[in-house]
């Protein structure tokens, strides 16, 4: 445990008859991306539901830092360091760059703000802030209302709200979803520089941005692990390539 931020144990959910995870084990490294992928319909939904606490497996057990969290819930494993960004982006629309990551600020922390109008004006939660929207290149946009940013600047909006909360590892839910071949290129130099501040447990469906970022992959079909290893040893594995990844050179 002491080698790993994040481990998944034996993690097993049904819905029904549908065994959406089956006995799935994988752990996630300090200063290492771990890229989970897999066909649609092969539970990585539901497994980081599961890792996240929106879910409760109905086996195993979900550890964060040493910490068994299992029986945790979002907000809690929030609190506790786990950073989670979505296929969609979760962003309050109408207010601006530098209003949202302030916000953000007031929950990592742990302040609550009878009058926002006064939270905005505090220095302890403007400097954490502005240095989250410099991380991602957003210093210029910050007093931009998000419903005018482009896609692919929401998508960095939402890394600078989870940087803010100073989080011990990411749950990244395809962030590159949506982005073209200009932001794609943006996202992952931006995803490679962020596992030195934390690692990143990775889903996502694009396999170049897959192969130039992680450090393991793990492979999931019908809800269990089929393999897990280097990129270069999970391009080679046969059982993968006819899975997933495909027969053809």
């Amino acid at each position: 445990m002491t080698d790993t931020v994040l481990q998944v144990r034996n993690v097993s959910k049904a819905f029904g008859a549908v065994q959406a995870s089956d006995g799935i084990t994988l752990d996630l490294r300090p200063g290492e991306i771990h890229a989970l992928i897999g066909p649609n319909g092969a539970g990585k939904s539901t497994l980081i539901a599961q890792i996240a606490g929106a879910l409760r497996p109905d086996a195993g057990s979900v550890w964060l830092s040493g910490q068994d969290v299992t029986a945790l819930g979002v907000a809690e494993r929030a609190n506790l360091g786990l950073a989670r960004s979505f296929q969609v982006s979760a962003v309050a629309m109408d207010l601006t760059v530098l209003q949202n990551v302030v916000l953000a600020a007031c929950g990592a922390q742990r302040r609550v703000w009878r009058f926002f109008r006064a939270a905005l004006r505090d220095e302890r939660l403007i400097a954490p802030a502005r240095a989250a929207l410099a991380r991602v290149g957003l210093t210029g946009e910050a007093a931009t209302i998000v419903a005018d940013l482009s896609h692919g600047q929401r998508r960095r909006l939402e890394l600078a709200l989870a940087l803010v909360l100073e989080p011990t590892c990411f749950v990244m839910d395809e962030p590159l979803a949506g982005l073209g071949a200009d932001g794609s290129a943006e996202m992952t130099a931006l995803l490679a520089g962020l596992k030195a501040q934390a690692p990143i447990l990775l889903v996502e469906h694009d396999m170049d941005a897959v192969f130039a970022l992680a450090d393991r992959i793990s492979v999931l079909v019908y809800g269990k692990i089929i393999a897990t290893g280097a990129p270069d040893a999970i391009r080679a594995d046969s059982d993968v390539r006819r899975a997933y990844l495909g027969d053809g050179e």
